[in-house]
């Protein structure tokens, strides 16, 4: 029998990130775009050329474009604020949605995403790309072995330079003040922030690493520069069963991660009872520390294929076989995630630890 090709549609480009994700529908051997929509059709242009898209696959009404296309697959990158209605809009359609990050605004949001995916019978799957870097799997593979005991501690470090640093593929641009007046990312009322931009991938990853376990409380403190109505800096501290955990995010390190790793270095160190492990982004190594080698052994990243190789491949092979995505792009992980953030920004508010919110 002739093997399915996946039809798969593109709709909302506030997220750069939309640029990426359809480079590997391009690329996947059985999978096409089927079409593309966003209400500024010059958002598209780039992707119209690199994927050499017909104009008839491009549309700047949703509704036009999966009643046209008949997708499989949604692939959604709303501004965070924009993610409960944009699941809520897609849903209705029964396809399967996936979401780049965060996976909410809110909690309250989230639920409300999660209740109509399951209203409607769409699959839904929240992709975070450090899902997908090596060195994180291969530290969630040695923690399920046991390699570390159990798990006490997560301490998590990341960002990059600031958003207007980088398009599409990580091209370079200058985040100049009119860029920055201009982007959703620097907004308030769009979920723009370090906090809401990157916390998520350290509680969520976090969480993964802590085998789905929910802390007790929180406590957060943000940086927010003069002249700016969003925070650049943030530091989250939850109270496990075990022990203390640590999520640090920052937009302004001194190079980013994927050309240079800045100090501190972007990713995670896991301490257990009987060892510790660093996995940082990009990095084609981990470290393990244990008994046998407390100076610390080195070891490569596992070599992530077919479908783990990426968000696309991965969600396309469940859809395939009919099972549910597992792990950070799950509901139930990305849901304790989003618990943890959403008593992480309430605390810097108000200043004070907050028992964990629901």
């Amino acid at each position: 029998m002739k093997e399915k090709v996946w039809r798969v549609a593109g709709i909302n480009f506030d997220h750069f990130h939309m640029g990426d994700l359809l480079r590997e529908v391009f690329d996947h051997p059985l999978a096409e775009i089927v079409g593309i929509s966003d209400e500024q059709p010059e958002r598209m242009e780039d992707a119209q050329k690199n994927f050499s898209l017909d104009a008839s696959k491009v549309f700047t009404d949703y509704r036009a474009c999966l009643e046209s296309t008949k997708p499989d697959l949604v692939i959604l990158c709303p501004s965070t604020k924009g993610h409960a209605e944009w699941v809520e809009k897609v849903a209705s359609y029964g396809v399967g949605i996936l979401l780049e990050k965060p996976f909410a605004a809110s909690l309250a949001d989230a639920d409300r995403m999660i209740a109509a995916t399951q209203a409607s019978g769409s699959s839904l799957a929240i992709n975070w790309p450090l899902r997908w870097y090596p060195s994180h799997v291969t530290a969630h593979r040695l923690v399920g072995e046991g390699r570390l005991g159990d798990v006490r501690e997560v301490h998590f470090y990341d960002g990059n330079r600031g958003p207007l640093w980088h398009g599409v593929g990580k091209i370079e641009l200058e985040p100049t003040a009119e860029r920055k007046a201009a982007s959703w990312f620097y907004k308030s009322e769009e979920g723009g922030g370090s906090l809401l931009d990157y916390l998520g991938y350290g509680t969520t990853l976090g969480t993964w690493y802590h085998g789905g376990e929910k802390p007790i409380e929180v406590m957060a403190m943000i940086d927010t520069p003069e002249g700016l109505e969003v925070d650049e800096h943030s530091i989250t501290v939850a109270r496990y069963k075990a022990g203390l955990s640590k999520f640090e995010t920052c937009w302004g390190t001194f190079t980013d991660p994927w050309t240079h790793q800045p100090q501190p270095k972007c990713g995670f160190v896991i301490k257990g009872s009987a060892g510790t492990l660093s996995s940082y982004d990009c990095e084609s190594v981990v470290t393990l520390q244990d008994a046998e080698h407390p100076e610390g052994q080195t070891i490569p990243a596992d070599v992530l294929a077919g479908p783990q190789k990426g968000p696309i491949a991965h969600v396309l092979d469940c859809l395939e076989r009919d099972v549910p995505v597992e792990g950070p792009l799950s509901i139930e992980v990305s849901r304790i995630g989003q618990q943890i953030v959403d008593t992480a920004y309430q605390s810097a508010i108000e200043k004070r630890m907050l028992p964990l919110l629901d």
